[in-house]
């Protein structure tokens, strides 16, 4: 039975889920086959075989597009995988016109894969909707932005991109991994599709890595189906199983994201050794008022600069002992690291540089520990910082 509710704590919960009907589990069940029986031959029923589909998989594609308010879910076995997907519905000579501030994984799927295919892809700061204008040619087949962005924590515009891209008859794809759909709906704003790492705040536990698109546009719809079944990279169903079981709890956790990041990232404003602190929720933020009107909160990821260069940062993060330093986010436990050598250091310095990744900077992912206890770890790595 299909839930009727437009509540995310709701649809986290039931969105795509009914009792099992042959034994009423009430949890998914986690249906392993790799092929299903037919009838008659070349007559199968829902399904045939588990790289075209599967019923664990098929819950939570459902249950994706619910909470994004979309009616096509796609789940994949990483982010790059479905954002690779997606990228194959263009031909070589297209164009696409991205954010400047993405992904490293993002930028080298534009730039060492596509691009050797014949497929460019120009990189702007979409905050000026008019520097979007100005990149379109009649080439561009796809928009592309995330927001907030990774790691410079920018906000675009999601509803004026849109319309500039609906105006040139152009989707839009919308990389919603940093605020989640609890926090943000794209398609509600204009976009055609949105993108999730679901590795990171959809399943929150750091156990799976795992990628979606969810769209209402019909058309794109099938083409991504085609190429999802096509290409085959998709996950398992003990992996959809569990980012399954890790959205039953989203929407609490999200919050408590919220409310730990901003309390966390006032104190760094006025920490000694810190020279600036992005972070959409603080008054500073040069698009703390768009990120107020275009979403419900903002945020657990925080970025720091920190006064001196890579090696202050390098003794800030081996200090660190309640945030772990590792590369991921959006998992229960806080995450701390070093974009320039870490997510982003297949980016070329250059490159970085004009985006504002120096080798100062310092990502976050506040998790749900307790807030006092970050606070403390995060002192500790500015004393460490500050020492010569």
């Amino acid at each position: 039975m299909a839930v009727k509710s437009r509540s995310i704590d709701t649809l986290a919960i039931h969105a795509g889920q009914s009792p099992d009907p042959i034994h009423r589990a009430v949890m998914q069940p986690i249906v392993l086959a790799s092929t299903f029986a037919q009838s008659e031959p070349g007559k199968p029923a829902r399904f045939e075989y588990s790289r075209s589909g599967n019923p664990t998989r098929e819950a939570l594609e459902s249950c994706l597009a619910a909470l994004e308010g979309g009616t096509h879910g796609f789940a994949f076995g990483s982010g790059s995988a479905a954002t690779l997907t997606l990228l194959h519905t263009l031909k070589p000579g297209d164009h696409v016109v991205s954010g400047d501030d993405v992904y490293g994984g993002t930028f080298r799927l534009f730039d060492k894969v596509m691009r050797p295919m014949g497929i460019e892809t120009s990189f702007v700061d979409m905050r000026d909707v008019g520097n979007v204008e100005e990149a379109i040619k009649a080439s561009t087949k796809l928009v592309w932005m995330e927001t907030p962005t990774n790691p410079m924590l920018k906000v675009f515009d999601i509803r004026a991109v849109a319309k500039v891209a609906t105006d040139a008859k152009l989707p839009l794809i919308v990389d919603n991994t940093f605020a989640s759909p609890v926090l943000q709906r794209p398609l509600e704003l204009g976009a055609t599709a949105v993108m999730h790492s679901t590795t990171k705040y959809i399943n929150g536990h750091s156990d799976v890595v795992g990628g979606a698109l969810i769209t209402s546009d019909d058309a794109m719809a099938e083409q991504i189906r085609f190429f999802q079944n096509a290409i085959g990279a998709v996950p398992s169903p003990m992996d959809c199983y569990l980012v399954l079981r890790g959205i039953k709890t989203l929407p609490v956790r999200m919050r408590r994201h919220v409310q730990s990041a901003l309390d966390l990232a006032k104190r760094l404003e006025s920490a000694a050794g810190v020279r600036r602190v992005h972070y959409p929720g603080l008054e500073s933020h040069p698009d703390h008022a768009l990120a107020r009107k275009q979403m419900g909160g903002p945020g657990g990821m925080i970025s720091v600069e920190l006064e001196g260069g890579e090696q202050e940062a390098r003794r800030f993060l081996s200090a660190l002992s309640v945030f772990t330093l590792a590369e991921s986010l959006g998992g229960v436990e806080s995450l701390a690291e070093h974009p320039a050598i870490m997510t982003h250091a297949s980016i070329p310095k250059e490159v970085r540089e004009q985006t504002g990744i120096s080798d100062s900077l310092v990502r976050l992912s506040v998790g749900l520990e307790d807030p006092e206890d970050l606070w403390a770890d995060l002192q500790r790595g500015l004393k460490s910082a500050a020492e010569s």
